[in-house]
């Protein structure tokens, strides 16, 4: 149970230039943090980050196919090699249906 508050045991109460100093530091978080969402929701950071991440899923399919295989340490970069894989053979299965349509015609 809690002591009741007395002028012994209560805190000072802030002053107007800590209030000041709080107000200014949480209005330069909120301002970092604004910056922060602008930037990750902007097209051309999605853009880049798209193309980086599937740049790094080729790299990791690459190796996959030579026998050196899917990243252990980093589950994402393996669901991205997976996910590049099945897309490739799709492709590959729809452009050979397509071609074996064309020569029964």
């Amino acid at each position: 149970m809690s002591e009741p508050t007395t002028p012994e045991n209560r805190t000072p109460a802030p002053t107007a230039r800590e209030l000041e100093a709080e107000v200014a530091r949480s209005r330069a978080e909120l301002g970092d943090t604004l910056d922060q969402l602008v930037t990750r929701l902007s097209p051309s950071y999605q853009a880049s980050q798209l193309a980086q991440s599937t740049k790094q899923a080729a790299s990791d399919l690459g190796a996959f196919v030579t026998g050196g295989g899917l990243p252990a340490t980093e589950p994402r970069r393996s669901r991205n090699a997976k996910i590049l894989l099945g897309a490739v053979a799709a492709g590959l299965a729809l452009a050979t249906l397509a071609v074996v349509r064309a020569a029964r015609r």
